[in-house]
């Protein structure tokens, strides 16, 4: 099977999300509803046109509760990174929640017919450390065993796991029901979330309705479309790593956009990411066996 078209929609759909940690900064709204409007909006997008378009098929009945609990799941997921990153710093919430591939692995070997290979773990360990590199290793140093740390670390669970219950389910249905199953119960969970606790769900600033638009028609229907599809043809384990590599678009946005230093240590430690993203997709072991 040509794995092109996935590839790419992967490279694209990573495109596409490595702009919401800037936008998170910008901190024009919380972050619980933050995560409401961005799955909010991007449901509001999606259901007309499957509907029309009669694109959507409810699954059986055991697929359909799968993709609920995936969307709670990812809800979740957002919902914790959100305040993790306010709660923190980006640059700490980000290196914590990324370390969803090694959760993904350890998953994947448990649960999935196709275990991870070799060149997936060596891929993990060489670009952890270029993660490490690229964050700073003062920051990796000096993290703070908090509140913002533990859910961090709990957000890079729930990506994982979301990851992994997308890959069983997207091999019984296709990508537009299950957007449209996963959007609509995030948005109605996040919503009652939101509810419960008070957030305002109103009186923003026409700039902050742009960056939530924006965050729910790039960074959460475009992105997950064409990540869901990539899921759907490639290993669980290949796009979780992959995934790692909006950490190096996110500092590269950083840079341009928000002043952010740039250093020759960012660099090689995003080489180094890259690199451990490259060996997940080389089919052929990588062994040494004419070393004597």
């Amino acid at each position: 099977m040509n794995n092109a078209k996935p590839k790419l929609a992967l490279a694209l759909g990573i495109l596409c999300i490595s702009i919401f940690p800037i936008l998170v900064r910008l901190q024009f709204t919380t972050g619980l509803i933050s995560a409401f409007y961005r799955m909010f909006i991007a449901a509001v997008l999606l259901l007309p046109y499957v509907i029309i378009s009669r694109k959507f098929k409810l699954p059986h009945h055991k697929i359909t509760f799968l993709a609920v609990v995936g969307g709670l799941v990812f809800a979740t997921d957002i919902a914790i990174w959100n305040i993790a990153i306010q709660k923190s710093s980006a640059t700490q919430a980000t290196l914590l929640a990324n370390l969803s591939p090694v959760w993904v692995g350890i998953g994947s070997f448990l649960v999935l017919k196709n275990k991870p290979s070799t060149n997936f773990w060596i891929g993990t360990a060489i670009a952890l450390i270029g993660m490490v590199t690229l964050v700073g290793f003062e920051t990796f140093a000096e993290l703070n065993f908090d509140l913002a740390f533990i859910l961090a670390v709990l957000s890079g669970m729930l990506y994982a796991t979301y990851i992994l219950i997308s890959k069983n389910i997207l091999s019984k249905v296709d990508v537009l029901s299950f957007m449209s199953i996963v959007l609509v119960s995030a948005s109605l969970f996040l919503g009652f979330i939101c509810g419960i606790t008070a957030e305002n769900f109103t009186g923003f600033s026409n700039t902050a309705w742009f960056v939530l638009f924006i965050q729910g028609a790039v960074c959460q229907l475009m992105a997950w479309l064409l990540i869901s599809y990539a899921t759907q043809h490639l290993r669980a384990t290949r796009v979780s790593l992959s995934l790692l590599g909006q950490a190096v678009l996110a500092t590269l946005l950083a840079w341009i956009f928000l002043d952010e230093k740039m250093s020759w240590f960012r660099i090689i430690g995003a080489v180094f990411l890259l690199l451990g993203i490259r060996i997940t997709f080389y089919n052929k072991p990588i062994w040494f066996k004419n070393l004597k």
